[in-house]
Parts: structure tokens; sequence; C-alpha cells
């Protein structure tokens, strides 16, 4: 627990979201007969639902950590020791998702069991769609654009959590109206989010600490498109021959110089703004500032 749960990683913040926007809705004025479940204006369905999202979230993350043994070199590790631990992991990560399984089946709500359900499934086809490029030999870069690159990172980062916020409107059995808005304001601010931590390398004023980036992260995908699939291809080779370290920094600066960067803040603000947007059908409270004020803090850039 203490190695997933670590200080360094927001891991609890779906939770969150799903307990602050159950808030912000408040009680259904169709359904008064269950409001007496209510702490804190958040029923305990709700806040189980909380749990399971946060649950089948560190499941995912427990999966990803598998090692491929393949690619394992000598200075790695024993090899013994990593095929334990794959198997540990396989085991944590079922273990996780088969309690998570378990919780929804307790709410006893076929509706939020169907969103929840495609939203496992959204996960494993996003990640599927992560790993099939990346095994190809010799793929350095996916050839896609950011409209592709959008649907991906739908299915692997916003579809859990959009579908979790519908979810909670549905438990408390708000319209469809209200329920959509929970699930664009879920969708908006994960992918403004997602789009945060992808641009952290490129706009991080500390110099002498350099961070990785992804070949496949917004930013550089914007700057393929503007530059050229071939044009493209040819930076990141001159970019990977030796010295690394020297061609890499190289690398992360002419993506900073083309339109990649402004233009990925830019399309982190939209959704922001369309996050913000779904909230103005909740009524004013202090659980909908919080919720504006998440966005606000993924929007902002030095």
């Amino acid at each position: 627990r203490g190695f997933v749960y670590d200080s360094r990683n927001n891991l609890q913040m779906r939770g969150l979201v799903v307990l602050l926007i159950s808030k912000a809705a408040g009680p259904s004025t169709t359904e008064l007969s269950f409001q007496d479940n209510m702490v804190s204006g958040i029923y305990s369905s709700q806040r189980s639902l909380a749990e399971i999202t946060e649950l089948i979230h560190t499941a995912f993350l427990v999966h990803r950590g598998i090692v491929n043994i393949g690619e394992l070199k000598s200075c790695d590790g024993p090899l013994k020791d990593m095929q334990f631990g794959n198997k540990m992991a396989v085991l944590s990560g079922d273990f996780l998702l088969a309690n998570a399984c378990t919780s929804l089946a307790q709410l006893q709500n076929t509706k939020v069991v169907e969103l929840i359900s495609s939203a496992i499934g959204d996960l494993v086809q996003g990640i599927y769609y992560e790993n099939s490029k990346s095994s190809e030999e010799n793929c350095l870069t996916d050839d896609i654009g950011i409209s592709r690159w959008k649907e991906q990172v739908f299915l692997s980062h916003s579809a859990l959590l959009a579908k979790s916020c519908q979810a909670a409107m549905e438990l408390a059995k708000h319209s469809t109206e209200i329920q959509d808005m929970a699930f664009q304001y879920g969708k908006h601010m994960s992918m403004s989010h997602k789009l945060h931590s992808d641009l952290q390398p490129f706009v991080k004023e500390s110099s002498s600490d350099t961070m990785a980036f992804s070949l496949n992260s917004a930013p550089a995908i914007l700057h393929q498109e503007f530059l050229g699939r071939e044009a493209w291809i040819k930076q990141i080779r001159e970019g990977i021959e030796p010295p690394l370290m020297c061609c890499f920094l190289q690398l992360q600066e002419a993506i900073k110089a083309g339109k990649g960067v402004t233009s990925a803040i830019d399309l982190c603000r939209c959704h922001g703004n369309r996050a913000l947007a779904a909230l103005e059908r909740f009524p004013p409270s202090e659980a909908r500032d919080a919720l504006a004020n998440i966005v606000y803090a993924v929007t902002r850039f030095p």
C-alpha cells in the first residue's frame, strides 16, 4: 500500500472528484425518500463508488508495472526475481479488480454496473493501443494525429473518471442532463490533466532537473503534425545518436522551439474551459468551487 500510494502520485484524485461532484449535485428533487442515507451531502452508495473507482485505477496501475521478461538484461537483476514480481503484480491487480467488481455488484444498480464495466473495457482497449505500437520493431513513435491521440487518451485515462462521475449522478437519481454534465466534467478535466502532465518536461522552469518525455506525448504529436512525419522521424533519429543525453536535450529544445508546446497548452486550456462550462449546470457550493479549482490547477502554466 505504501508503494502504490506514495506522495509523488495523485492516485486518490479520481475518488475525490467522484465525492466532490456527488456533493456538488446534491440530492435529486425527484427522489426524496432515501435522503436519510446522506452523510455530509453524499450518499453511502456514492462513497462506495468512489472507492470502486480508486480500486480499478490502482489495479490497472499495478498491472501496468508488469515487466517484459524478453527485454531484460543481466544488469537488470536476477531473472527469477523478476518472474516472481510479475506473478505478484498480476495476482495483486486481479485481487483489487475482483474486490472492485464485488463492491460494484453490491450497489444493485444495473446502469451503474454497465457504466463502470464499460469503463474497464475502455481501459483495457486504451492500454492495448499503447502497447501495440511499442512492441513493433524499429518503431520510434506512433504515426497518429492529435485527434487519434485524444481518442486513445480518453480510453486509457478519461473514460473511468467520466463514467464514474456519471454513475454517481445515476445513484442519486439525477436527470439525464445532469448525468451528461457530470460525464463531460470528468472527461474534459482528466483530458486537461493528461495534457498538463505531458507538458511538464517542456514548461518546467528548473533547468537543472531534466525530465524525460514520451515521443507520443501531446506536444510531440502536435510538433509532428506541424513538421511532417518524415521530417519528424529524421529529427528523432538524429536525437538518438550518441551522445544520447546531449542529443535528447536537442530534441527537447527542438519541440520547445516549434508550435507543439503552445498548441498543447491551448488544447489543455480548451478542455479545462469545457469542464468549467459543464460545472455551470450545478448549483453554487464549496464542492463546485473545489472542482473548478482542480481545473484551474491543471490549466495554469508558468
